[in-house]
Parts: structure tokens; C-alpha cells; sequence
């Protein structure tokens, strides 16, 4: 009989068998001593448990069953392992297999909303400009009798707003890996940076 060993990942708590738990525990840590003390370090760390939570969730809604190895192992399949050689472009080692399991996912967009983030949303999952969806919807509003504005607060009110940069990712079908996660929470530093020195 193994040792069940619970630990708390991303503010979730799951049940690991001891070996599980110890290349879990080496994995999120040759993360964190390689993003601790950087740029936005925290915030990757915070983000690769939230995705590690998300991914162990989804293979077991119920959390009913223990962690085992294999459970990891996929995890780092999907997550990829960053290339920590000094010098070295930050990127997935296989970073191929990572796509496959990035469907999109429908979100609002409230980061580039003008009422709700619905047209916003439903461009980004359908990769086509936000300006075509808006005028399908006043099209829909102005010559449906109504059936547009119908549509949009039923979207709005059924759709989940993509609060996290994880849901931003997949509303857009981005991979979500180690590497995509530091460039994004990079990526976000250098705007915030820039609006702060206008």
C-alpha cells in the first residue's frame, strides 16, 4: 500500500501517492528557483499552479482518485519543461504536444469591451476582427426587430467573463505552457511599464 500525501496546488486541494508527490514537488521547484527573484516571478509561479489545478480538475472532476506518476507525467507533457540552460530562448521541449491540448474556450472579453466583452469574446474564438462581430450585431438589433439585443444579453448573461491570463490565453487558442505563461506575464510587465512612462 503507498502513502497518500494531500497538497494544496493552486488553492485546490488533491491527493498525490508519495512517488507523484515527489516529481511534482521537483517540478514546481526547478520552476520556482527559475523564475524566483524575476520579473513578474510570482506571478508565472502563481499562474503554472493555477494551470496545474486546472489540468488535474479536468482529468478528475470529482477529485476522487489518487495522483499517480502517470498523472504528472501528462501534466508535463502538456505544460512542457523550460529549457533552463543559461543563455538559452526559454521554450518548451516539446513544445509540438502543447498544441493539441489547447482548445479554445468561449469567453467574454472585457479587457476590449465597449458594454459586455460579447462581440470582443466571439472575435477572439472565432479569429476574426472584432469590428465584423459588432456590425453583425447591429445589424442583427437595427433589421431583427430586436432579435440582436435579445442575443447579446443572452451571451452576455451565459458567457463567463476571462478574468485570468489563463482564460485570456484560451479564449485566443494560445498554448498554454510554461514558456507561453512567462511570456505573457513578461508581455503584460512591458505594457503596464510603457502606459506608465506616457
Amino acid at each position: 500500500m503507498k502513502e497518500t500525501i494531500d497538497v494544496s496546488i493552486g488553492g485546490t486541494l488533491f491527493t498525490f501517492d508519495s512517488e507523484a508527490y515527489l516529481q511534482m514537488k521537483g517540478y514546481l521547484d526547478l520552476t520556482r528557483r527559475h523564475f524566483a527573484g524575476g520579473e513578474g516571478g510570482e506571478e508565472i509561479i502563481s499562474d503554472i499552479e493555477a494551470r496545474i489545478a486546472e489540468l488535474l480538475i479536468e482529468a478528475d472532476p470529482e477529485q476522487s482518485r489518487v495522483i499517480t506518476p502517470a498523472d504528472v507525467d501528462k501534466i508535463k507533457e502538456i505544460l512542457g519543461e523550460p529549457s533552463f540552460i543559461a543563455g538559452e530562448k526559454e521554450e518548451s521541449r516539446n513544445s509540438g504536444s502543447a498544441y493539441r491540448y489547447s482548445p479554445r474556450r468561449m469567453f467574454r472579453d472585457i479587457d476590449n469591451r465597449v458594454l459586455g466583452g460579447v462581440c470582443s469574446g466571439l472575435a477572439a474564438y472565432m479569429s476574426v476582427d472584432v469590428v465584423w462581430v459588432r456590425i453583425a450585431m447591429v445589424v442583427l438589433a437595427l433589421f431583427g426587430i430586436g432579435t440582436g439585443v435579445l442575443i447579446y444579453l443572452l451571451l452576455w448573461i451565459v458567457i463567463p467573463p476571462a478574468e485570468t491570463r489563463l482564460e485570456k490565453m484560451q479564449m485566443k487558442g494560445e498554448p498554454v505552457t510554461i514558456s507561453s505563461i512567462a511570456g505573457s506575464v513578461r508581455d503584460e510587465f512591458v505594457r503596464v511599464r510603457g502606459k506608465f512612462r506616457k
